[in-house]
């Protein structure tokens, strides 16, 4: 059992590789289930065992860059970095992602949060503001107790 468990993260970790891809080259509204199914070589069975539509692989894919980031930030304090640099470090990567369309999801999570029926369904767009208020605000405390930062 804990073998298909392994197998079928890193499948799911697999799909939302790819998909990003194609979010980012196409924006989230001209992704299908069969571009995707093409891209990962995945039959529709395949890909359905895992997720049912677009939305939820880009809600997925969402979580995941946002758990990376947190663990960055994370890291970052505990080893004492400095507070300004990991907002500097941060800010250029969005510049970067920004600036670069071909890898950018601005689009997609654009599309994603104001297409009516997908996001207003369900409480995505308040958890992922939450989220990330949770990691800013773990951000500004570390330095203003580092006194890095005025309160």
């Amino acid at each position: 059992m804990q073998t298909l468990s392994i197998k079928g993260d890193k499948t799911k970790m697999y799909i939302c590789s790819e998909a990003y891809k194609l979010f980012a080259e196409k924006g989230f509204k001209e992704v299908t289930m069969q571009d995707i199914c093409r891209k990962t070589d995945l039959s529709r069975g395949g890909l359905y065992r895992h997720y049912e539509n677009t939305a939820q692989i880009f809600s997925a894919v969402i979580s995941g860059m946002m758990a990376e980031q947190e663990d960055e930030f994370s890291e970052k304090i505990h080893s004492s970095m400095p507070a300004a640099q990991i907002l500097d470090d941060v800010l250029n990567r969005y510049e970067e992602e920004m600036l670069d369309s071909g890898n950018s999801l601005s689009v997609a999570i654009y599309e994603y949060f104001s297409s009516p029926g997908i996001s207003q369904n369900d409480d995505s767009i308040l958890q992922q503001y939450l989220y990330s208020k949770k990691m800013w605000t773990e951000l500004l405390t570390y330095g203003m107790r580092t006194g890095e930062f005025k309160i």
